[in-house]
């Protein structure tokens, strides 16, 4: 079968291999029609990833009617921010496909989750969300791995596990589609507080603190906001918070660490973001617009917005998490 995907990010490229696996015709749509030169030649996207071969059933293309033709699945990969664009770009070839979100965030504007962005904007219930502890460069190098998928329909749901899971690509259906895509969108924040104790010196065990502390407030937002609070304990949860908050390749926890390590210095903090694509950025002023909106009340949001949109002093987070009750 013929599946698009919107993006040729990183994690669009891992998804696009794990895909093709299965036979199936894979077409990614990019803005940049150097990528689609490049990889006509000699399937590789050197930008991306510098030494990987991409197999003949992967193509590119700057023409969502070229890319969306024919799909029977489309995978949505873009920056959050994003989203409402492509929809309305994609919205004259589309027809009831299909969608997988792999996106994490919440809409800026409106603040709504991505899945009820991409339901108003197509009118489809033809969606599911994936999210978990999944580095692409990890699966592209083959590691074992695993998805949460959430979604509005069976069909939907299997049709995506069917093409996507694989030896090495586990996928566990959960029921909660707001709670999956919450931790999704939380765990970038939590990442970047993580990267913010390295950053000031602080050890593992601090960090191990956070995160731990972390989990009950991920589990209070998402039964503010309608989901389920055991939706923590999947790979969209635990899994993938553990992953972002200690790991270097996580550009969330990096940015948390020039935070912590430079004690917010405004240059440092703005230049990281000029050149990085870091989704916790936006999905804290998101989050915290959304949870004043719904008068939620997280502390621990509100010191990392102080902090991060306020240069506010980072050391208040450990004196936080030593006085939070």
């Amino acid at each position: 079968m013929k599946i698009a995907i919107i993006g040729t990010g990183a994690y669009s490229l891992s998804l696009a291999l794990m895909l093709s696996k299965k036979n199936n015709k894979i077409m990614l749509w990019t803005e940049n029609e150097n990528n689609v030169i490049e990889f006509n030649k000699n399937h590789k996207l050197h930008n991306i990833f510098k030494d990987i071969v991409f197999p003949n059933n992967i193509s590119i293309s700057n023409s969502y009617e070229e890319v969306l033709n024919n799909a029977e699945l489309i995978f949505l990969v873009t920056s959050t921010n994003y989203i409402l664009d492509v929809c309305n770009n994609i919205k004259p070839y589309y027809h009831n496909i299909p969608i997988c979100i792999a996106s994490k965030g919440i809409h800026k504007e409106s603040l709504e989750l991505l899945s009820i962005v991409v339901k108003k904007e197509l009118h489809t219930n033809n969606i599911c969300v994936i999210s978990g502890p999944t580095f692409a460069i990890d699966l592209i190098n083959n590691e074992p791995t695993a998805l949460a998928i959430a979604g509005y329909n069976k069909k939907t749901i299997s049709l995506v596990k069917e093409n996507l899971q694989n030896e090495t690509l586990k996928l566990r259906i959960s029921s909660d589609i707001i709670g999956i895509q919450l931790c999704g969108s939380v765990k970038n924040i939590i990442a970047i507080a993580s990267g913010i104790i390295k950053g000031l010196g602080y050890s593992e065990s601090t960090q191990a603190f956070l995160i731990n502390e972390s989990l009950h407030d991920i589990k209070n937002i998402i039964y503010s906001l309608g989901g389920k609070k055991k939706t923590i304990l999947s790979f969209a949860g635990i899994g993938d918070l553990l992953l972002t908050c200690t790991s270097t390749k996580s550009r969330n926890y990096s940015f948390g660490y020039i935070i912590g390590s430079t004690n917010n210095n405004f240059k440092e903090k703005t230049n990281y973001l000029q050149n990085n694509t870091v989704e916790g950025y936006y999905a804290l002023d998101s989050i915290y617009k959304l949870l004043n909106k719904k008068r939620v009340n997280i502390p621990l949001i509100t010191l990392l917005y102080d902090i991060v949109m306020n240069d506010k002093d980072p050391h208040q987070l450990v004196t936080f998490l030593i006085k939070k009750p």
